[in-house]
């Protein structure tokens, strides 16, 4: 019998809970400046911005936007991630599983989910999606980092992973409502086939 979702993702962030220490001394110097630069070239940078960090992990990427003066909430499935991105951070951050996310409508200004999403299952993908659109502002964003593939899923050792091709993703953010800004490829300055990664910018459309 196939494992449902959620045992999939309770399963996954207890394998990162176990590495969390690990993790975040291994992803500490990682040069995020691409994505950022990708990010803001799409955001108002003239006030703060309510961000969501969606599986914000030892949260690096959350103390980067508060240095910014953004209003920034991360939320992790993770406890250990939880009590590192508080403390490192400054920011509040919430323990959620992705697979029941619940949020508020029209909250935010932009959703940045950094090397989360791809840990979702295919057949959770359309609710999640649907659940952050709707948490989003009128004209809001959502950033994505997600590793390339042909549509394959499975287990990397103790954690799920899917490896989607990008018009697979755009497919399914489509189908959500949302309207494509922009892709690029990491890492920067290598060969297209040693970019294994994508960078995606995409936009709830503003109510007519």
């Amino acid at each position: 019998m196939s494992m449902q979702p959620h045992e999939i993702s309770r399963l996954t962030i207890a394998a990162y809970g176990r590495m969390a220490e690990d993790y975040a001394q291994g992803t500490h110097s990682r040069d995020r400046s691409a994505d950022y630069a990708l990010l803001f070239g799409y955001l108002d940078r003239d006030r703060p911005l309510d961000l969501l960090d969606l599986g914000c992990g030892p949260g690096h990427d959350l103390a980067y936007f508060r240095r910014l003066g953004h209003r920034a909430m991360g939320i992790d499935g993770a406890a250990e991630f939880v009590a590192m991105a508080q403390a490192r951070s400054g920011c509040p951050v919430l323990r959620q599983d992705l697979i029941a996310l619940e949020l508020p409508p029209a909250q935010f200004d932009c959703v940045f989910a950094s090397a989360s999403l791809f840990h979702i299952p295919p057949a959770a993908l359309p609710r999640l999606l649907v659940t952050i659109a709707q948490a989003l502002r009128p004209g809001g964003m959502l950033f994505m980092l997600n590793p390339r593939g042909q549509n394959e899923q499975g287990w990397m050792g103790d954690r799920f992973c899917t490896y989607l091709r990008f018009s697979t993703w755009r497919r399914y953010m489509r189908e959500a409502g949302f309207v494509y800004l922009a892709h690029e490829y990491r890492p920067l300055g290598v060969p297209r086939q040693r970019q294994q990664w994508v960078s995606s910018i995409w936009r709830k459309p503003e109510i007519a």
